[in-house]
């Protein structure tokens, strides 16, 4: 029986000592979870957001309207400022990079409508990945097995002290729950956000899909397969369609990176940094070309 009242007990001090600093955020078809970081800051999944303003749900019932001041779709993480009023921070732990397995862990999470859930259970796994908002491939999460209802990412993961190992994120099957570690990097760049300070990407305006889909229709033809993204679509006007690519194209190389997975474009636009193009070799029917997107101008951001 101790065991059992060990857990009540954990459970109990997270409800007093944690649950303050968990919010409702969003109503019932964008409904998340959040915690606040900060006096005025909120901290939450980017997926939870839907526009530059969301309703916050405090833990005494009050309602109150935030502004997203700063968004990272490629981590999947947003910072609202909204009027915290009482609520008190949530305390980080030292550096969850090295969470172990078998780690005791508390998720909670708030309902839309107030109530606190507080859960139970243990890390099950370390250094996985999940697909954010976007497609981008995010690594490094840890797995665990405390249930999490709809409605519960955004929310915080903490150890048995109370102290926010990660933030949960993502669920992967029956009764296992993703969560991104509250490492020192995750917290700098929380901080940015919370400074206005939201990453910009160059986006290209594209849909793409893996080479495995242009081999029957290249085969048919009597083309050789490549390897590379098929680009299904364009957006007009987008920085892609300016520079000439064309639906039915294939990636093949971006920039000094060969293309053969969506992550490898993906790679190839986060390592741009100041640069303001991108080269893009592409193969189109029989023949290679390459074309060069200008980013200078467009102000757009995002994904591929």
């Amino acid at each position: 029986m101790s065991v059992l009242q060990d857990v009540q007990e954990a459970v109990a001090a997270a409800a007093e000592d944690v649950g303050p600093a968990v919010v409702a955020v969003g109503g019932w078809r964008h409904a998340g979870s959040g915690f606040v970081i900060d006096s005025g800051k909120i901290l939450t999944n980017a997926h939870n957001i839907a526009g530059d303003e969301v309703r916050v749900v405090f833990a005494d019932g009050r309602e109150a309207t935030g502004e997203v001041v700063g968004i990272d779709d490629d981590a999947d993480l947003a910072v609202v400022a909204v009027d915290t009023g009482d609520a008190p921070p949530v305390t980080w732990a030292d550096d969850a990079g090295d969470v172990a397995l078998g780690t005791p862990v508390l998720a909670l999470a708030r309902h839309h409508r107030g109530a606190l859930r507080v859960t139970q259970g243990w890390v099950a796994a370390t250094g996985r990945s999940f697909r954010g908002p976007r497609g981008q491939r995010i690594d490094g999460a840890f797995e665990h097995t405390a249930p999490l209802a709809r409605g519960s990412s955004g929310g915080p993961v903490v150890d048995a002290a109370g102290r926010v190992l990660g933030v949960d994120t993502n669920r992967v099957g029956e009764g296992f729950y993703l969560a991104v570690p509250a490492t020192r990097a995750l917290r700098e760049r929380v901080e940015a956000l919370a400074r206005g300070e939201s990453p910009q990407t160059p986006r290209l305006g594209l849909a793409v899909a893996p080479s495995r889909w242009a081999r029957q229709p290249r085969a048919a033809v009597g083309l050789e397969p490549r390897d590379g993204l098929l680009v299904r679509a364009v957006e007009e006007d987008s920085p892609a369609a300016r520079a000439g690519v064309r639906r039915g194209d294939l990636i093949v190389r971006a920039g000094d990176r060969p293309v053969t997975a969506i992550d490898d474009l993906h790679a190839a636009l986060r390592d741009l940094g100041e640069a303001t193009t991108l080269a893009l070799d592409l193969v189109r029917g029989e023949q290679e070309t390459s074309v060069t997107v200008s980013f200078a101008t467009t102000g757009e951001h995002g994904t591929a």
